[in-house]
């Protein structure tokens, strides 16, 4: 690659008619890479001009997504809709150039022109029957759409970072409609002129733009601007190879952030999911900066794999500090349902206790989210009801003996998983008995359930009343 230090400009441009979805938020942390590698700006803009599909909503969680991925831009967040002045001021340039006309023709024209076109087999693309008229042929009272004189023979090359060269012949490229009869500009016109005005040097996005990029440059050779580097990547697919829908699951950020990944985990494997270092697989934020580039990205599409993106969560999990994970976990409590009241009861009884209990809750979840669930036993209230599996390990001898764990816990100092082991197996040891017999139920007695961590982790991480009064509740009288 060719670029100097601080001479990239990267920029990243969505859609607010829905949320940032998962490949959205890879394009992002592409040109974010991208920039950082060459010590250029990474730029975001909010393409907005669809004012009937645009939301506040999705402005503010797209966002929201980008900043707990940590891809905030480097400068203010350019609003598309905003700069449709200087879009207009550009076609009416294109017109004085002779590289834009009026074109008068109907909704109804142009769609007996569709259907002739692919009767005769032709693409079905405008005929230019405005392309060369007089203004005095144009009908009174009409408000025209603006077209732009897209070359009529010939080809255009797109010199592709990750595809190569592609080929459009320019026969096909029909004149795009750059301004609507309306007066607002076209996504295509105010993409160019946006790019142009912000610096842009690298336009990376995915292949299904390919199309768009070949309409674009007709635009800036017509106004003599330079063009951009076009990188464009595959899509991702879903785990069947298809493209990727509502059906193969979360498709928002803000899912992946209820669902209990770690942003860094995301990044790493979004980065990895199209792009490619040799055999690593784990890599810090200073080593993807040293070494992200074009020639690392994939043509052929890639498959989104939530088995392998579990697993790289759970290694962030664990290479995370305490602090690091509680700090995450509560970002999960604003973003799950019931977070709030959730967070309030983990901290009647202590963030301590849940502190506490981290390393054995790590070890072996996949997500925050399976730490919180795995936590809850901390903050359910007596008495426990129990689940299936809880309910037929409490049968009736199993409940018998729960009654004397009870006493031999009461008397227990310090508080500490250390200290109940020594109990209980003193206890066991006494009665002839191996842990086997006893942890289940102590365990269901405790939680409900008949998974959590190790039990003397489990029982140390709930005060001593409270676990003595949990066992004494379901212990045989």
């Amino acid at each position: 690659m060719s670029q100097t230090k601080t001479s990239v400009v990267t920029r990243f441009a969505p859609s607010p008619t829905g949320y940032l979805h998962i490949g959205g938020a890879r394009t992002a942390l592409f040109n974010w890479l991208l920039a950082r590698r060459y010590g250029g700006k990474y730029l975001l803009r909010i393409e907005d001009t669809d004012r009937e599909r645009s939301t506040d909503d999705a402005i503010r969680a797209i966002i929201d997504g980008l900043d707990w991925l940590g891809l905030g831009a480097d400068d203010d967040v350019v609003f598309q809709y905003a700069r449709k002045p200087r879009h207009v001021e550009v076609v009416e340039a294109l017109v004085e150039r002779g590289h834009a006309y009026p074109c008068y023709a109907t909704a109804e024209e142009l769609a007996e022109m569709r259907a002739k076109a692919e009767a005769d087999g032709r693409p079905p693309i405008y005929d230019g029957r405005w392309r060369d008229r007089d203004p005095s042929e144009a009908p009174a009272g009409v408000a025209p759409a603006m077209r732009l004189k897209t070359a009529q023979d010939g080809e255009t090359v797109i010199a592709d970072k990750v595809q190569g060269d592609v080929t459009f012949e320019n026969a096909n490229l029909d004149d795009l409609i750059i301004l609507r009869s309306d007066g607002t500009p076209t996504y295509n016109l105010a993409v160019v002129v946006d790019d142009h005005d912000m610096g842009v040097t690298d336009v990376l996005r995915g292949v299904d733009h390919l199309i768009n990029s070949a309409r674009q440059v007709q635009i800036y050779r017509a106004m003599g601007w330079k063009l951009p580097s076009f990188a464009h990547v595959p899509l991702i697919h879903g785990p069947d190879g298809k493209k990727l829908s509502k059906r193969h699951g979360a498709l928002g950020i803000e899912a992946y952030r209820a669902m209990g990944y770690l942003p860094d985990a995301l990044k790493n494997y979004l980065v990895r999911l199209g792009w490619s270092q040799g055999d690593q697989e784990y890599f810090t934020e200073a080593e993807l900066i040293a070494v992200f580039g074009y020639d690392g990205l994939n043509k052929s599409p890639a498959r989104l794999d939530f088995d392998k993106l579990d697993d790289m969560n759970a290694h962030y999990m664990r290479q995370a500090s305490a602090e690091e994970l509680l700090r995450h976990i509560d970002g999960l409590f604003d973003a799950i349902e019931g977070g709030a009241d959730l967070r309030r009861r983990f901290g009647e009884v202590g963030f301590g206790r849940l502190e506490a209990l981290l390393p054995a809750l790590v070890e072996r979840a996949k997500t925050l989210l399976d730490v919180v669930n795995g936590a809850r036993f901390l903050i359910s209230e007596r008495p426990l009801t129990l689940d299936a599996k809880a309910e037929k390990v409490l049968d009736q001898e199993a409940r018998a003996r729960l009654g004397p764990i009870a006493k031999r816990l009461e008397s227990v100092e310090p508080w500490s998983a250390e200290a109940v082991e020594q109990a209980v197996r003193d206890y066991l040891d006494e009665a002839a008995l191996k842990l086997g017999k006893i942890g289940p139920s102590l365990r269901a007695a405790l939680t409900g359930t008949t998974v959590s961590p190790p039990i003397f982790d489990t029982v140390a991480a709930l005060p001593k009343n409270e676990a003595v009064a949990r066992i004494n509740d379901v212990a045989a009288t």
